[in-house]
């Protein structure tokens, strides 16, 4: 479920035609997020075709919400003077997933124990690199610890940068 939204533009970032994303299918997206066509496109399909697939075959339930901390947002790459994906509406970050058996799935790196958690969310990284060309997460850096940051940035020779 989408809403077209007027163009974007705060200095250097912006989004031409920009959409907020409340729901993908029956999946809820809390809070809704600001990204452009071709992300909201590359998102719902990962979604659809990778994330519920191993929610079913690791827990035995769909995805209910998928909870994101940040959609489009005018900064910088942090420690850097280059523009981040999210100051273009090209980049996700992903909290948690709530399954629709009420579970939640924090994307913090899981307990020693937590065999379950650990290979969905090591399966959602890694599936994610099929439809994404940066896909960021716990064991990345620090700023990464508690989140997976998606974002389809045009880079050259199709190279994807999956950590």
């Amino acid at each position: 479920v989408y809403t077209d939204l007027a163009p974007i533009r705060e200095g250097q970032c912006g989004i031409d035609y920009p959409v907020k994303i409340s729901a993908i299918g029956s999946i809820r997206m809390q809070p809704a997020a600001t990204l452009t066509c071709d992300m909201a496109a590359t998102f719902a399909g990962w979604a659809r075709n990778e994330l519920v697939p191993s929610a079913r075959w690791r827990y035995f339930s769909g995805v209910r919400t998928i909870r994101q901390g940040s959609s489009y947002s005018c900064r910088r790459i942090a420690g850097e003077g280059t523009l981040s994906e999210h100051g273009k509406g090209n980049a996700l970050d992903v909290m948690s997933i709530e399954l629709a058996n009420g579970k939640e799935i924090d994307v913090r790196k899981p307990g020693l124990f937590a065999f379950r958690t650990r290979g969905f969310l090591n399966t959602v990284r890694a599936d994610g690199c099929q439809y994404f060309t940066t896909v960021l997460g716990p064991g990345y850096n620090y700023d990464h610890r508690n989140h997976f940051h998606f974002d389809i940035k045009n880079r050259k020779n199709g190279y994807r940068a999956c950590r």
